[in-house]
């Protein structure tokens, strides 16, 4: 079918879609369907023109290569975005368990330093270095 627009013009070849374009010899070609690409032998890809007939299919392949390899970037860089954002708003809960650590060492110290305290003022009640606060009549050394 494709062979019956060749010699005419590329518009005419390209308006139906499995039609390719060979400006070397002015034919219209069916497009491989079996290969993604079509050989160098039928035509060469600066030379081919498929879907339109102002780029060819080198130019074309390029473009959309790059096209889907800034959409595979893009979609990279807001799934990387989007982790970040993620852990990031992850951090009020770690500044609270922080909070409560730093809350729990400090009650812990307090603690230790109370039974430090008390440890001291037995050794000291023991070497008569501290008042007896329970004996109002204790005697005074001082005196």
């Amino acid at each position: 079918a494709c062979s019956e627009f060749s010699q005419r013009s590329c518009e005419e070849c390209l308006k139906n879609v499995s039609c390719l374009w060979c400006y070397t010899n002015n034919t219209c070609i069916d497009y491989p369907v079996r290969s993604i690409l079509p050989s160098s032998s039928l035509c060469s890809l600066s030379n081919t023109r498929w879907g339109v007939c102002w780029i060819n299919f080198e130019a074309l392949i390029i473009a959309i290569a790059v096209v889907a390899g800034l959409i595979l970037v893009s979609i990279a860089v807001c799934c990387c975005y989007c982790c970040y954002c993620r852990r990031r708003s992850r951090r009020p809960d770690e500044e609270e368990q922080l909070a409560r650590r730093r809350e729990e060492r400090r009650l812990q110290s307090l603690q230790r330093k109370h039974e430090r305290k008390l440890k001291h003022d037995e050794i000291r009640k023991k070497y008569g270095l501290l008042q007896d606060s329970d004996n109002p009549y204790s005697r005074f050394e001082n005196e």
